[in-house]
């Protein structure tokens, strides 16, 4: 089992997933709360959902590749929410490794 690549990543995949669930609920909130303030326009929260989902999920894919194969950590509440924060702040993160 400890050559399995999956079970290897099962805290990073766990985490990710979590972390992404949870940033599906919360593109949901702020397009609905940035539509509001912009202009009452269901296309426009549309729209602000649409592209926070898009900038969640390529920061999900980015992080990943980056990140997964260090992630040894067991799963935990504060490990979601690093997750979390870091699939919002993926571009600072990136920028401060290079």
């Amino acid at each position: 089992m400890q050559d399995d690549p999956l079970w290897r990543l099962r805290h990073a995949l766990a985490g990710m997933a979590l972390a992404l669930l949870l940033s599906v609920l919360l593109a949901a909130l702020l397009g609905r709360v940035l539509g509001d303030l912009v202009a009452d326009s269901y296309g426009l929260r549309v729209a602000l959902y649409s592209a926070l989902l898009v900038y969640v999920i390529v920061g999900a894919g980015l992080l990943f590749v980056r990140v997964a194969q260090h992630e040894t950590r067991p799963l935990s509440a504060g490990r979601v929410l690093l997750w979390l924060a870091s699939l919002w702040l993926w571009p600072a993160l990136l920028l401060r490794r290079r």
